[in-house]
């Protein structure tokens, strides 16, 4: 038995979580790879060519060929049942709700940080790892462990990692947190990966095909026909055209919505329980105010009465600005900016930092036009 202990490493086949799992077996742990099986392709559809992400033979192949040559046991684990009650059944119904959900943070949360951090005590481990890029450290002080980003920039991905634990937190680890990409790519071809070369994908990994519409329309079935002729309104209550249903639409779109105004228009409300889609100029997309639910805080117990100042951001690729949190009301958080954002959009997460430690995060429930 290894004196680091025994640690599972989910594997997708990638390049990311491949360095990850032979770093730990060269820093002397005992490994073992999980590739998880969340979801299946005739279930989602949309699969025009070949099979490929994280669920594909090709991924667990990749992931099996490296577990065998460097020595370590791998298994297949099925995880499609909490993934379609945690993941799909949560995206799907926020869509008909007239939200735009992030389903990378539920899979995060309820199925790595759940799932598999069960699997993996089951097993005997002492650990869980996986390929992200970010650092967990514990501080004596606020005796806490704290989420912080990696060192590239380019690949932060403590956005989608705000629900975890400070339990799963403890038992987590981030091999890459010292690494940029360029740097993976050459530690896989030293270890001789057959990943090393493996292009990164960018899509939801339950629609291959990137189309939102196209899954929600094969998910639900009539779904076009029920939500189809709606009415496009503006802030005034003028009717100005007809769209193809609500759950087609997010907050910020300008693209698709095939009317003709004279100036440029953007998706600012939609309405679901009327299937209204209301539109306008983007000044209607600002705000500075919104209100966040389900909040899991990582660097501190509780936000203080007086508010906490932090940097937040409301979407992966956005930036971290100035912003004061506060307690709100019935169970929510209030989170007020300095300036104001664009296209706050309901579903989506806000997410809070100071510098690179991540305070923690939400799910955003209500905007408020400044």
């Amino acid at each position: 038995m290894s004196r680091h202990g025994t640690v599972v490493v989910g594997m997708s086949g990638g390049v990311d979580s491949s360095v990850a799992a032979v770093m730990l077996k060269e820093q002397g742990y005992d490994v073992i790879g999980i590739t998880m099986k969340t979801w299946d392709y005739q279930i989602s559809g949309g699969n025009t060519n070949k099979e490929t992400g994280c669920c594909s033979l090709e991924s667990i192949n990749d992931a099996r060929s490296i577990a065998v040559k460097h020595g370590f046991p791998h298994y297949i684990v099925d995880f499609r049942d909490d993934f379609g009650d945690e993941v799909i059944s949560n995206f799907v119904g926020e869509y008909m709700t007239g939200r735009t959900p992030n389903p990378c943070v539920l899979c995060n949360t309820k199925v790595k940080w759940s799932s598999m951090l069960k699997k993996g005590l089951a097993l005997g481990a002492d650990y869980i790892a996986t390929g992200h890029y970010a650092k967990v450290r514990f501080d004596e002080i606020r005796q806490r462990h704290i989420l912080s980003k990696g060192n590239d920039p380019k690949k932060d991905q403590t956005y989608v990692l705000w629900g975890i634990s400070q339990a799963a937190l403890s038992r987590t680890l981030f091999p890459l947190s010292e690494l940029t990409k360029p740097e993976v790519r050459e530690m896989a071809r030293q270890f001789g990966l057959r990943t090393a070369e493996k292009s990164e994908s960018y899509e939801i990994c339950f629609i291959p095909d990137n189309d939102y519409n196209r899954f929600l329309k094969d998910y639900i079935p009539g779904l076009e026909s029920k939500v189809k002729g709606g009415k496009i309104m503006t802030e005034d209550g003028e009717v100005i055209g007809e769209h193809d249903g609500y759950p087609f639409y997010t907050v910020g779109q300008r693209r698709g919505l095939n009317i003709a105004v004279g100036k440029p228009v953007y998706v600012t409300r939609i309405i679901p329980e009327e299937n209204v889609v209301v539109v306008g100029d983007d000044t209607g997309l600002l705000t500075t105010r919104l209100l966040a639910g389900q909040v899991n805080l990582i660097a501190y117990p509780e936000i203080p009465e007086k508010g906490l100042h932090v940097e937040a951001k409301i979407r992966y690729k956005d930036s971290a600005d100035p912003a004061l949190i506060k307690i709100g009301q019935d169970g929510l958080t209030e989170i007020i900016f300095e300036q104001p954002k664009r296209a706050v959009t309901p579903g989506q997460s806000v997410v809070f930092y100071e510098g690179n430690d991540l305070v923690g995060g939400g799910i955003i429930e209500r905007a408020f036009l400044s």
